[in-house]
């Protein structure tokens, strides 16, 4: 199993449309990746960074791959363009990406 992590980082004055995220920009991920191998997402909302800190990351979506072939074929398929295309419709954060495999 591949999983490809996605962490948008807090930033002063940073722009995120959870309702977009949640409602539109999900489901686009996984109507243009479940065919190319996506298995399952996790969005997880940042609430805290412990104590009185303030959460590190507005969000952290991990998405779920068969494999590491499954992953890149949707990062290079068709509708990797339109996935990617939509980001700036609910954040203007630059994301933090990272491949891991699960042990």
């Amino acid at each position: 199993m591949a999983v490809l992590t996605v962490l948008y980082p807090a930033a002063e004055g940073a722009k995120f449309d959870q309702a977009y995220y949640d409602a539109t920009h999900i489901p686009l991920v996984k109507e243009a990746f479940t065919p190319t191998g996506l298995t399952g997402v996790q969005v997880l909302k940042g609430v805290s960074g412990g104590g009185d800190a303030p959460a590190p990351y507005v969000v952290i979506v991990n998405l779920t791959f068969r494999d590491v072939e499954a992953l890149q074929a949707s990062l290079a398929g068709p509708r990797a363009p339109e996935v990617m295309g939509d980001v700036p419709r609910f954040t203007d954060i630059t994301p933090i990406l990272q491949i891991s495999l699960a042990s």
